[in-house]
């Protein structure tokens, strides 16, 4: 057994059982992954996968039960290069870490900058994606770091922190009629008009949605989209009103824009970091993540990376 054999049984399951995508993923042949398999799968004992023929096309019984240990030794692996690599070369490496759209643009530029010139040597590479797409690149270990609001702590392989807290605004053009109303804005007002907003599962939008639900309310969203950068131009374009993070509107920049509080509307939303359990990070990570959300310092990290799933996040 080694750990070839091992990355093409693991690549096989994440490439959807295509051998040319795994041989290109581990810069070998095709046949090359068809034989490492079979020979791990002679040396076990046992059918690792289903085939038609010579095409896989899924993961037997045995295959299944064999799967998370095939990930733990290829993640203790890494975690040993890590190790090393820590103690050898402290302040050169690299760092992955994948955001949404409105982490990267708004809440990264900062924490990014201030990394960069405390680790001139480490490479640091940023992802975008969507909450689900964030979450895949972690378990995958595409990513060392995720950043999103949803859908991160509904991963048991994950661990989640809570960063900070933020609401979210309304922006309408300068002309717009709900500027002229007295008092906060209600929901019932914002429901008389096109909304824009956030895609489902992006950015707090089932709490736009369960607002306006609970109050029996039917709003007509024209448009959805990623990024609030996105959505403010189709509202300079007068299309709708935008529902967007607070985060993402700078009255200095979005000039043709006027801002509504809709903090009382919809209810906070929480963002978090998320590190796949099990993972070994490198020193600066843990520097990455306290730049981010200071009050995630390196004991605080180990310490809810050492609990079991189900209590630490």
């Amino acid at each position: 057994m080694n750990f070839q054999q091992l990355k093409s049984v693991r690549e096989a399951v994440r490439c959807n059982f295509n051998l040319t995508e795994v041989a290109n993923m581990l810069f070998t042949s095709q046949p090359g992954v068809s034989r490492q398999i079979r020979e791990l799968e002679d040396e076990l004992g046992i059918e690792i996968f289903v085939r038609n023929g010579k095409r896989l096309t899924g993961l037997t019984p045995p295959g299944q039960a064999l799967l998370p240990l095939v990930e733990q030794l290829l993640l203790g692996a890494d975690n040993i290069k890590r190790v090393g690599d820590d103690f050898s070369a402290k302040l050169k490496g690299q760092l992955s870490v994948a955001a949404t759209h409105s982490q990267a643009r708004y809440a990264l530029p900062h924490v990014v900058r201030d990394f960069r010139q405390l680790f001139p040597n480490v490479s640091l590479h940023l992802h975008q994606g969507s909450p689900k797409q964030v979450a895949e690149m972690l378990l995958s270990g595409e990513a060392d770091i995720g950043v999103a609001t949803e859908a991160l702590a509904h991963y048991p392989q994950l661990v989640a922190l809570p960063c900070y807290r933020w609401t979210h605004s309304i922006v309408v053009p300068p002309d717009h009629p709900l500027l002229a109303h007295s008092g906060p804005v209600t929901l019932a007002q914002l429901a008389q008009f096109p909304i824009i907003t956030y895609e489902h599962g992006y950015t707090g939008r089932s709490h736009i949605d369960d607002a306006f639900a609970k109050e029996g309310l039917h709003p007509d969203v024209v448009l959805t989209a990623m990024d609030a950068d996105v959505i403010k131009t189709y509202v300079e374009l007068g299309m709708g009103v935008g529902i967007v993070a607070s985060i993402a509107v700078d009255p200095d920049r979005d000039t043709h824009l006027r801002l509504l509080d809709a903090g009382h509307l919809f209810e906070i939303n929480q963002t978090r970091l998320a590190i796949r359990r099990g993972a070994w990070l490198r020193g600066f990570a843990y520097s990455f993540i306290e730049t981010f959300a200071p009050t995630l310092t390196r004991s605080e990290v180990e310490t809810a990376l050492s609990l079991p799933s189900g209590t630490g996040s």
